[in-house]
């Protein structure tokens, strides 16, 4: 068997080295283009869950709304009913509270389906956040 000298076995080497340099380059290339990917899609599915909760809490606070307008007209109706009631025991204040009777219903059932609404909105990404441990967990323990 003929020995190779020293010099000629670092140059028969060098091309092994670089392609285990080039390949070690593009797996981490790989890597960060992965990480990215990822990144990006954990950006998309926060935003999705935020405006998605968002619009919950967006009708939340409209059936509120709905139920304070409603129990403002309740207040108006009523005054009108013991004012007329009390200063004319007529139709004029019986009519007002017939009137005011409904309003106080609406409002009970608007701010009872807020209520309900806003029991459902979570103020945090739940499937992000989610995710985001499954990732972090892989990356502590990429091959199970």
């Amino acid at each position: 068997m003929a020995t190779m000298s020293p010099l000629s076995r670092a140059r028969s080497a060098e091309p092994q080295e670089r392609g285990q340099d080039r390949s070690l380059g593009e797996l981490l290339s790989k890597v960060t283009s992965d990480l990215q990917i990822l990144f990006r899609q954990e950006v998309e599915l926060a935003k999705a869950e935020i405006k998605e909760e968002g619009t919950k809490a967006g009708k939340a606070a409209g059936m509120y709304g709905g139920a304070g307008f409603s129990g403002y007209m309740v207040l108006l109706f009523l005054s009108l009913a013991a004012m007329y009631g009390l200063g004319n025991v007529m139709d004029g204040g019986w009519a007002a509270l017939i009137v005011a009777v409904p309003w106080a219903i609406a409002a009970a059932v608007l701010y009872r389906k807020g209520r309900a609404q806003m029991r459902t909105v979570s103020p945090k990404p739940e499937r992000t956040v989610e995710t985001l441990k499954e990732d972090a967990e892989w990356a502590r323990h990429p091959t199970k």
